[in-house]
């Protein structure tokens, strides 16, 4: 009998290994994929999502623009609603409040339909600023 729990004891120390081993690599595979779903995908800067729906919501004000770090872009959309807004006083301005906000709406659909690697290709490699 001792030779069989011997056996027994070596099978369930073997099984216990294998066990420990999956257990590790499973624990292993969705730490990454975890990591790269939080981080938002290639590179771990992949910001689409966020400055799709800031583009389409507050486009006219450039927040997307400032998320994907192009300063000097948000600043002409901040700069352009806002004198209209001033503008509008005038009635001139009316003409030019819809403008940014356009903008926004193009660039947020835009932003949105492209695939992950596309955008992150385009427009935080390429850093292309516009459309």
């Amino acid at each position: 009998m001792s030779e069989e729990n011997k056996d027994f004891g070596d099978k369930a120390e073997e099984s216990v290994n294998e066990f420990s081993e999956g257990a590790k690599k499973t624990a292993n595979e969705f730490t990454a994929g975890a990591k790269e779903a939080f981080s938002g995908g290639p590179g771990g800067e992949n910001k689409k999502v966020l400055a799709g729906i800031l583009a389409i919501l507050l486009g006219s004000l450039g927040v997307h623009k400032f998320i994907l770090g192009y300063q000097k872009e948000g600043f002409i959309l901040l700069g352009i609603s806002i004198a209209a807004w001033v503008l509008s006083c005038l009635a001139i301005g009316l003409l030019f409040i819809w403008i940014p906000s356009v903008i926004g709406l193009i660039e947020g659909i835009i932003y949105l339909t492209k695939s992950d690697e596309e955008f992150y290709n385009t427009y935080q490699v390429g850093r292309k600023p516009w459309f």
